[in-house]
């Protein structure tokens, strides 16, 4: 009897650490080269359902070669073509004397921001994001991706 309630104890823990079925992440690795001005970075969401409500991130991973204290990004989100939202977010890397805030091992470093809360997007939104710093070429940009967790999760 004992086994049969750590069996079902275990199970029910196991079963609320999953994630829900609106939930969403990806990541996109740049090039060695740098991250050009004009290149874009699109990520197209998958849902379960035909739309999700919830919280969206972007994540950045990046090397101490890195020369800057901050990100700055245009994220753009399309729905059917159309776009529906677009702004401009500042990613803070560094406080003023040089300290990154992110985490992680060895060289590379993840920090998270959010984007935004409480928004509703269709199965298959596109998601773009470019730099907008003044340099034609980022250095020290690894992978950039996004997160979406719905408010909803699997019943």
């Amino acid at each position: 009897m004992h086994k049969l309630f750590i069996f079902i104890f275990l199970s029910l823990c196991l079963g609320a650490c999953s994630l829900g079925h609106n939930d969403y992440s990806d990541f996109s690795n740049k090039p060695s080269q740098g991250w050009g001005y004009n290149d874009t970075i699109s990520f197209t969401t998958s849902f379960a359902d035909s739309i999700a409500t919830g919280n969206l991130s972007i994540a950045v991973r990046h090397d101490n070669s890195y020369p800057f204290r901050n990100l700055w990004v245009e994220v753009t989100i399309n729905e059917d073509s159309i776009v529906t939202s677009r702004d401009s977010i500042n990613i803070e890397f560094a406080d003023i004397y040089g300290n990154w805030h992110g985490k992680g091992i060895g060289s590379t470093l993840q920090i998270e921001k959010g984007i935004a809360e409480g928004i509703t997007l269709p199965d298959s939104a596109n998601i773009h994001i470019r730099h907008i710093m003044r340099v034609d070429t980022l250095q020290g940009i690894e992978q950039l991706g996004i997160f979406f967790f719905s408010d909803k999760q699997q019943d």
